[in-house]
């Protein structure tokens, strides 16, 4: 632990040097529309945005009340001199404006006729530019499910948490014995990050679900946990691997339910960190976790200092070959469970949540909301026991496996 904590100690430093700028995206004005179905302008119709970028970008989209507003937030996109008038489509909403929301995010706010449901958010890199398309359906007020605080929703995004703040100290299990097994569950998204959204469902709500399902379980199974979140919260990437460095996590297990294009996925998808994965699925999934976030809690941004790596990966020469272990666990109960999984269930990526490198880590697609057939499991409380079953049973495996390698490595 010492070696580790020299190590990030100097990476910290080397991180200090400064980063390069990156270029801003831009918004193809001529190549981005708002359309609405049918002729009817009396009422509400179906409506779908669709923004064309110069190259991908992060984002998340929500809505507000007061009047019924679409929120479009996208990091790194510069309007230029682009007004929202330009738009194509802007007349068909009361309202449209967009520009710089706080440093190296932008924002779009188009007022609605009325109250939407977000039926489709998702960033598409296959044609020569990649587009970000938001669907919207009309709804009745009852079923209008906006975020619950617009002034919350509206201000900066939290500052960045500082190593010797405990994230989740109001989520640390009580009386937890000092050699019990403690496993950090990170449900993704929360707060103004709804993350994927499909047919009325959010991806930030479906990981809580589970995650908080899988503590019990896990609890019950005599297994530590700490929870990044436990409600419905935004917390930034460096916040969660704060949580669970400072708990003392043996495990960190970052848990989502993502979108891409349709067939491009489905099926459950285990993830460990490899910085060349580069396939078009885990390039947009990517984009979508904000990948140069975050490295062990550090802001390595930009660095280019070929030493920060491979002082990170001298680290890491220990704990990845336990992430691969434990994902390989997974896979074999998720398999076992007949639990559908993705055709390379194991796959390599480079999501901040997985950089660091004192902790095993795996990121678990529970699978994909835009494909029908996850989806209908991902809400699926049976579905759900089944997947819990066999997380628990996978970190039980685990556990008495590194038990036995730490027992040998002693002799």
């Amino acid at each position: 632990m010492r070696l580790v904590a020299s190590l990030l100690l100097l990476v910290a430093m080397l991180a200090g040097q400064g980063a390069a700028a990156q270029d801003a995206a831009r918004l193809d004005l001529g190549a981005s529309a708002l359309t609405a179905e049918g002729r009817d302008r009396g009422r509400p119709r179906p409506m779908e945005l669709v923004l064309t970028l110069d190259q991908p970008v992060p984002y998340r989209v929500f809505l507000l009340d007061g009047p019924p507003r679409l929120v479009v937030d996208l990091k790194g996109l510069d309007f230029g001199t682009a007004q929202p008038a330009q738009l194509f489509g802007a007349g068909l909403v009361p309202a449209i404006r967009w520009g710089r929301f706080q440093r190296g995010w932008s924002r779009i706010v188009a007022e609605l006729p009325g109250p939407y449901a977000i039926t489709q958010s998702s960033l598409s890199t296959r044609a020569m530019q990649p587009r970000l398309t938001i669907a919207l359906k009309p709804v009745p007020p009852e079923d209008f499910r906006p975020r619950a605080s617009a002034a919350a929703a509206l201000r900066n995004l939290p500052d960045p948490a500082k190593l010797g703040v405990g994230a989740a100290d109001a989520a640390k299990p009580d009386g937890l014995v000092a050699d019990r097994l403690l496993v950090a569950l990170d449900p993704g998204h929360g707060g103004i990050d709804p993350g994927a959204l499909a047919d009325g469902e959010s991806e930030a709500k479906i990981v809580l679900s589970f995650a908080l399902a899988a503590r019990d379980a896990l609890e019950r199974a005599g297994i530590g946990v700490v929870l990044t979140r436990a409600d419905d919260r935004f917390l930034g990437l460096e916040a969660r691997m704060t949580a669970a460095r400072e708990a003392g996590a043996d495990l960190f297990i970052s848990l989502h339910a993502d979108a891409l294009p349709a067939g491009e996925a489905a099926g459950a998808t285990i993830y460990l960190w490899d910085p060349a994965a580069n396939d078009a699925a885990t390039r947009i999934l990517a984009e979508r976790h904000d990948r140069d976030d975050l490295l062990a809690g550090l802001d390595l941004t930009g660095t280019d200092d070929g030493l920060a790596g491979v002082l990170m990966d001298m680290v890491r020469t220990e704990t990845q070959p336990r992430s691969v272990n434990f994902a390989k666990f997974l896979a074999s109960r998720m398999a076992l469970s007949g639990i559908d999984m993705h055709r390379r269930p194991v796959q390599g990526a480079r999501f901040s949540v997985l950089k660091s490198p004192d902790i095993p880590s795996v990121l678990l697609e529970l699978g994909f909301l835009t494909d029908p057939t996850d989806r209908s499991h991902l809400t699926d409380p049976a579905w759900q026991s089944q997947m819990v079953g066999a997380l628990v049973a996978a970190i039980s495996g685990w556990a008495r496996d590194e038990g036995a390698r730490a027992a040998l490595l002693r002799q």
